[in-house]
């Protein structure tokens, strides 16, 4: 029983109470007194209807409550539901790098900014270009037989996984050599090598640089994505030197 009901409780049993007492007192009361308890009941009943309405309200409010609790719970259920049946072949917004990968990437990328942050006078203006996703129409345009059994997601992950080595890549470049450590540095006259007058000035990146900043292994299944990303328009290939180089459309 809640406090509310208890206190109507009482009030209910103090007015019988009183009750009583006129019933059986009147005729030995004086008529003041008799008026006196007359009032007092009165007074005890509209005490009495208006705690009755309060618990009336109470009760029409814990209703209420118990089905917005319902109906919450239904939604969430519902949520997890279509959670779990999410149908694989339908883009999900939460492709993205794969655990591994992002922890290798910044573990790595880190190592770029060497130098002392007071030497900083203004920041790096990003020249970074990024690959788009695939859109669910684009991937249906490629040939079954360059598909296979390559998923929509998987070639997403894939776009995902050569932003993040393009971007540390490039992170390099546009860093002072003098800034860079023994690693970096290295890793920075390499990237100057593989860039030829033809792709000058444009983002590109080899095998190499997957395997430097990210733990995606560059097999036949990875080249095959990459030659659904060139039929796609996203990247085109460039070899010479015994290198090929993927530049970002």
């Amino acid at each position: 029983m809640s406090d509310l009901e208890e206190l109507w409780h009482r009030m209910d049993e103090k007015i019988l109470y009183v009750q009583h007492l006129v019933d059986f007192a009147v005729v030995d009361l004086p008529n003041e007194k008799v008026t006196k308890l007359s009032r007092e009941l009165l007074a005890l009943e509209e005490l009495m209807e208006k705690l009755n309405s309060c618990v009336l309200q109470h009760k029409e409010y814990t209703k209420q409550l118990k089905e917005i609790d319902s109906c919450y719970k239904k939604y969430v259920e519902s949520l997890q539901e279509m959670k779990d049946n999410f149908p694989p072949h339908m883009p999900r917004t939460d492709v993205s790098v794969s655990e591994s990968d992002s922890r290798i990437i910044k573990d790595k990328v880190p190592e770029v900014f060497s130098f002392q942050k007071e030497n900083i006078k203004k920041p790096v203006k990003s020249l970074v270009k990024a690959m788009e996703v695939l859109t669910l129409p684009e991937f249906e345009s490629i040939p079954q037989y360059m598909k296979g059994r390559t998923l929509y997601d998987q070639v997403n992950a894939t776009v995902h996984v050569v932003n993040a080595a393009v971007t540390a890549k490039y992170k390099i470049l546009h860093q002072s050599v003098k800034n860079l450590n023994n690693h970096t540095r290295k890793l920075h006259q390499r990237f100057k090598d593989e860039e030829t007058k033809d792709i000058k000035g444009q983002c590109f990146f080899v095998e190499d640089d997957i395997r430097e900043f990210t733990q995606t292994k560059v097999d036949k299944r990875f080249q095959g994505i990459l030659n659904m990303l060139r039929h796609c328009q996203r990247l085109r290939e460039v070899r010479g030197g015994g290198v090929t180089r993927y530049v970002l459309l």
